[in-house]
């Protein structure tokens, strides 16, 4: 089964694509975390008016440990939440509860949201900007920044 992909941008009407793609069986969504409320509110009235199932997958929190502006709305409205089966682990072997975002190899705790920066895997000097990765820690490595090294 496959389907082809449509990008979300912040100004995408989710309601109009699904009305205007009818019929639909279902919607299976990615990275929920980034769509905004108003779209939040279409996959809601989606299944609400046209009876058709969402899948919404995404991240809970940010790189500061609260909750996207999108999760949150999704939270609220969904009818049902179910963690994924598949349990990420910190470096220690506890549970990953946190995506730490690591800037020039430290922990950071402020900034943007959404951050451009180099994301490869090396000591090499990063290609643009500053060198930004994301790591899974559980709550008390991410409250420190212990990243294990």
């Amino acid at each position: 089964m496959a389907a082809p992909a449509i990008e979300v941008t912040p100004d995408l009407d989710l309601y109009r694509l699904a009305t205007d793609s009818w019929p639909l069986h279902y919607i299976v969504c990615d990275e929920v975390q980034f769509y905004t409320k108003a779209q939040c509110e279409d996959l809601a009235r989606i299944v609400d008016d046209l009876d058709v199932d969402v899948f919404a997958f995404g991240l809970l929190t940010d790189f500061r440990g609260e909750l996207f502006d999108g999760t949150k709305r999704m939270l609220e409205l969904a009818d049902e939440h179910s963690p994924l089966q598949v349990e990420a682990r910190c470096w220690c072997g506890a549970r990953a509860t946190h995506n730490a975002r690591v800037v020039n190899g430290g922990v950071v705790y402020e900034g943007d949201t959404v951050m451009v920066g180099d994301t490869r895997d090396s000591d090499a000097q990063p290609l643009f900007g500053d060198s930004v990765r994301y790591e899974l820690l559980c709550r008390n490595h991410f409250r420190t920044g212990d990243l294990g090294t």
